[in-house]
């Protein structure tokens, strides 16, 4: 048993895999939740809420408990899991933003900090990895028109701090397919269209980053129903690919793998349908003549 530490700076993520980790070590010791539970003085849905990555933290001590239950002898790989378990505890960096960012929003951050790729589908604005701060700020204050002034430059300094995980030595790979509507939609007026417009086209030259439109000549396509959602995909061999739904009052995470392939495909369709990739800058162009 080792434990992954190559999760991007993202301790939820970390507590997603070492969650993983210890399921498979109870089933592979034939315990129940009851079992495991009990063996280490806690109710088995404590286990459970463990290995499901649903505690806000770990218990050294009843990771190290269950580890010995499990049958994990070797004194460094309980210390190897054990300082993994520690680093799954510290907070992320954007915890200092949680008087203007929902509760739910943390996890989401978790996902999108530790990714290898992230794959999107936008149908009313633009990826928020990939906004101008003024374009952000609109967007913002038209979401939340009686917030303080102060509030909003708080949330949309968390924004540019989301992009810097781009200009990483290993930045994730972002693919973002989004509809026509969002280029034509005035976010902020003319200028700041235009000069959104002006960041993608410099954006999407990275080679880290794809970016695709889907023209409104196309026509219906496989995502009209779906709305916005986001794929992650990670480095870990313990996570599976999860998909990102979010709405007004929460958001939806989905890794089963049925729900995840239907996203997938998805994906794959509108990828095909959407202009091609070496189109995609004199489409943007075009558009900016257009405003």
């Amino acid at each position: 048993m080792t434990a992954e530490t190559d999760w991007g700076g993202a301790p939820s993520v970390l507590r997603m895999i070492l969650g993983r980790q210890l399921e498979e070590l109870r089933s592979r010791a034939g315990l129940t939740y009851q079992e495991a539970g009990a063996a280490i003085g806690v109710s088995h849905s404590t286990i459970r809420r463990m290995e499901a990555a649903k505690v806000a933290r770990l218990r050294l001590a009843d990771a190290e408990k269950l580890l010995r239950v499990y049958g994990v002898t070797d004194e460094q790989e309980i210390d190897t899991f054990l300082k993994s378990v520690r680093e799954a505890n510290k907070r992320g960096w954007w915890h200092t933003y949680r008087d203007v960012m929902p509760d739910w929003f943390a996890a989401y951050l978790s996902l999108e900090q530790a990714a290898l790729q992230i794959r999107a589908y936008e149908s009313q604005f633009v990826h928020g990895l990939l906004q101008t701060r003024e374009y952000a700020r609109a967007l913002l204050t038209a979401a939340n028109p009686h917030a303080p002034a102060e509030a909003t430059e708080r949330r949309v300094a968390l924004r540019m701090r989301r992009q810097e995980l781009l200009a990483r030595d290993t930045p994730p790979r972002v693919w973002v397919v989004m509809d026509e509507t969002v280029l034509r939609w005035p976010v902020g007026g003319t200028d700041v269209m235009r000069a959104q417009i002006d960041h993608l086209i410099e954006v999407q030259r990275l080679p880290q980053v794809t970016l695709q439109i889907m023209p409104f000549t196309n026509g219906p396509h496989p995502a009209m129903r779906a709305g916005a959602f986001q794929l992650f995909r990670f480095r870990a061999r313990e996570l599976p690919d999860v998909v990102y739904l979010d709405g007004l009052v929460g958001a939806v995470y989905l890794d089963k793998g049925d729900d995840v392939v239907v996203y997938r495909e998805t994906l794959d369709r509108v990828s095909a349908q959407a202009t091609p990739t070496r189109r995609t800058e004199a489409v943007l162009e075009r558009i900016r003549k257009d405003l």
